[in-house]
């Protein structure tokens, strides 16, 4: 039990250490970006790979997270604040990717006409260099904008009161009770499962886009041994011979999903804080929420 204290409370510790050292030594782990022309960019991608799913990453973030949740102990504008950013985060990115819905209706009226009518059996797209494509591959990248959405819209969906929700005790409490139990959900069911979600699929991703393949069980020295033979090897498989192949960009939306998840867990965490210090007075302070316009009022929050 001590063991195990004094680990968490040194992983603390080093969280700053490596949150320095990260901020002052970016070439180490982001080399790659300028193109994998040498050794060196080699291994500050496998870097780059293992402190996304690390033990590290994990420390150096909840660190933050006690940081800046001590600050705003002191001084509740700064909680506030970060409420107000992560919030209209997830309103930007929301109503942005929610243009997905309409390119997938639009797309799905272009490929009925092409096959029914026209029977066509390719479509091209663009100007100068066309985009040439099989009408399957067309139609199976419809699942695309459904992922698109689904991802980038759940926190947007969240923030404007859109999930659904299983009500057994909640309605019938006081309050300040309910957002206790605000508080508590955030910190033991939504932020948890963000992280579980991104330690798998960070790793998921990365064996999809790299080899030799990453694994999660591979220490910092394996990988670095491993750069000397890495090369991208995007994945190009699709599910039929002339349908979408580029499943590879799925992994990077499963990665999304989970850090906007852990986020919005932030900022509904200090909102509820925040509305159960201040009282009800303040229940939707700076809440960003769509309005349907005047007159509409009985079909909020069913659109």
């Amino acid at each position: 039990m001590l063991d195990a204290v004094v680990w968490f409370f040194t992983n603390i510790g080093m969280a700053f250490v490596n949150l320095g050292y990260a901020v002052t030594h970016p070439a180490e782990w982001l080399s790659w970006l300028n193109g994998l022309d040498g050794l060196e960019d080699k291994q500050a991608l496998m870097r780059f790979v293992y402190y996304g799913g690390s033990v590290e990453f994990f420390f150096t973030i909840f660190t933050i997270f006690l940081v800046i949740t001590a600050i705003g102990l002191w001084r509740n504008e700064v909680m506030w604040g970060c409420v107000r950013v992560l919030e209209g985060l997830a309103n930007g990115l929301g109503r942005f990717f929610a243009w997905a819905g309409l390119l997938m209706v639009l797309q799905q009226i272009i490929i009925v006409f092409m096959q029914r009518i026209f029977t066509a059996a390719e479509i091209s797209f663009g100007f100068g260099s066309v985009l040439a494509r099989d009408i399957s591959w067309w139609a199976e990248e419809l699942k695309f904008y459904n992922a698109m959405i689904v991802c980038m819209c759940a926190t947007y969906t969240f923030v404007q009161g859109g999930h659904v929700r299983v009500d057994l005790v909640y309605s019938a409490v006081s309050y300040r009770t309910k957002k206790v139990i605000d508080m508590v959900g955030s910190l033991l069911f939504m932020m948890p499962v963000a992280v579980l979600t991104w330690m798998y699929g960070w790793f998921f991703l990365w064996r999809h886009l790299i080899v030799p393949k990453p694994s999660a069980s591979d220490g910092l020295d394996r990988l670095i041994l491993k750069a000397r033979a890495l090369r991208w090897n995007v994945e190009t498989i699709g599910f039929s011979p002339n349908g979408f192949d580029g499943y590879f960009l799925f992994k990077i939306l499963l990665v999304s999903f989970a850090g906007l998840v852990f986020l919005h867990g932030i900022a509904f965490f200090f909102r509820s804080f925040l509305e159960w210090k201040e009282g009800e007075a303040s229940e939707g302070k700076y809440l960003d929420r769509d309005t349907l316009g005047a007159g509409e009022e009985a079909f909020e929050g069913t659109h």
